[in-house]
């Protein structure tokens, strides 16, 4: 899906260089989700459980709304 594509790719060039490393680390976890998963939390504003990934998905859906 073209949006999830942009979402993910602004984030890895743009936010992911200066991150730390645990938010890397939950960055790669994002990634790694089923792909169901991953849409309905970028695109569906589901919010996941894990704390980790959550605050790496509001960070990329937020860059997405400025």
């Amino acid at each position: 899906m073209r949006e999830l594509d942009v979402l993910l790719t602004n984030y890895l060039e743009e936010q992911y260089p200066e991150s730390a490393e645990p938010d890397k680390e939950a960055f790669r976890r994002v990634l790694a989700l089923p792909d169901p998963d991953l849409m309905s939390y970028m695109l569906g504003g589901e919010t996941p459980t894990d704390p980790e990934i959550a605050s790496v998905v509001t960070r990329i859906r937020g860059k997405a709304s400025s």
